[in-house]
């Protein structure tokens, strides 16, 4: 860091880290940071900078706003241009984290949160089954309807949380430069955190999670991707009955798993789409109207599980703002691939901090975007920032001057 910076621009740097962090404990907290984080910035008078995404990016909020407006219940959306401000997340960390060092604790900062929000889930995971047993209810389908959340009010969004610090730690301890203590507490935490996301049976997240070790493990050593099968194996021949069953519910659900419920909210949004391909229904409306779209041929009472959304997150974008902005988020998250790739192919070989940042970024965006298929996962505000953050990070790690550390 820069010690002729002026107060501003070094209060905005550390309310846009403290901002990043706090999104792992309260959305209240990282919001009021941020809000703190962006006044400090412009009382800086320092470039205001955005990542090259800005366009797709603007676009799909553009988008947003005008589905609002000729949506049949525009108040009813308002919650989603609330959420506006947290993309200001992206240009807050794009312009003023720009320090090497402050870069790289961020990540630690997350990969100690969230083993600190793992173990809490461990311990509730051992608490919900020995509730399960003192009530003489089969483990499973006790548990399944409520599971660990950590410090969160949702397992899936303690999942997908625990997913993206989970991949971003995994990258640095495979591509960038690390020995010593620091390696082996890495090493602790991705022990932890990936128990918990284990815990959390929430299988999207098991899908993401898996896709994104795999692309990190071919970038590094490709002779260990043969090995997944056996190690998938392996974990499951250990692992709680409890957690074997939910692994079987991929290819045979019970009654209680949310296969069927799912294939109800996809045929919904999908006769929404058919309907309102341009500008859909308004955002929000979807959850208000779902009734009213269900076919006609689905048998009622509808399968237990949460309608509110509709459980994938290109569905549920393209039947809110229509088609259109949909595919101006997936030219944002595909711009970021591209760009990320490119920058990886013009760095010397060897571990380094960019290497680390650049293929985290990937294994995050395809993570996003294998979750995205089971779950609305860019609609919660603490993975939207938490993913925010990983592109702006990435960006950072393409410009030769800020992450010019090895």
């Amino acid at each position: 860091m820069n010690p002729g910076d002026s107060i501003p621009l070094r209060a905005a740097r550390w309310l846009a880290f403290a901002s990043a962090v706090a999104i792992l404990l309260s959305i209240a907290a990282s919001q009021i940071l941020l809000g703190l984080a962006l006044a400090a910035l412009l009382l800086s008078g320092e470039k205001l900078r955005l990542p090259r995404i800005w366009l797709p990016l603007g676009l799909f909020l553009l988008g947003t706003l005008i589905s609002l407006a000729f949506s049949e219940d525009p108040a009813a959306g308002l919650p989603q241009v609330r959420k506006i401000f947290v993309f200001c997340e992206l240009l807050i960390v794009f312009s003023s984290l720009r320090d090497a060092a402050l870069i790289r604790w961020l990540f630690f900062t997350w990969a100690g949160f969230a083993t600190i929000t793992g173990l809490r889930g461990i311990v509730q995971f051992s608490q919900k089954i020995q509730q399960a047993q003192q009530a003489g209810s089969d483990s499973y389908h006790y548990y399944v309807g409520e599971r660990i959340t950590g410090f969160m009010s949702h397992w899936n969004t303690f999942s997908a949380q625990e997913m993206v610090a989970l991949i971003m730690i995994a990258a640095f301890l495979l591509f960038a430069p690390v020995a010593g203590k620091r390696m082996w507490m890495c090493i602790a935490c991705v022990a932890v955190i990936g128990t918990a996301v284990v815990l959390a049976e929430t299988r999207a997240v098991w899908i993401g999670a898996a896709l994104a070790a795999l692309y990190l493990l071919w970038f590094r050593r490709r002779w260990l991707v043969a090995l997944a099968p056996g190690a998938i194996l392996l974990a499951y021949l250990v692992s709680p009955p409890v957690i074997r069953a939910r692994f079987d519910s991929l290819m045979h659900p019970t009654s209680v798993d949310s296969n069927q419920f799912r294939l109800v909210t996809w045929r919904t949004g999908l006769r929404m789409i058919q309907a309102h391909p341009w500008l859909g229904l308004g955002p929000e409306i979807p959850r208000i109207q779902f009734e009213k779209w269900i076919p006609a041929d689905v048998p009622r009472p509808l399968p237990s599980g949460s309608y509110i959304h509709l459980h994938n997150m290109y569905l549920q974008y393209a039947a809110e703002r229509g088609i259109p902005t949909m595919l101006m988020m997936m030219w944002l998250i595909g711009q970021v691939m591209w760009d990320f790739s490119r920058g990886l192919r013009t760095l010397p070989s060897g571990p380094s901090q960019r290497r680390f940042l650049l293929h985290g970024g990937i294994a995050v965006m395809i993570a996003t975007l294998a979750e995205g298929m089971a779950e609305y996962n860019l609609g919660d505000t603490e993975v939207l920032t938490m993913f925010l953050v990983v592109v702006a990070c990435g960006y950072l790690a393409l410009e030769k001057d800020v992450v010019s550390q090895p």
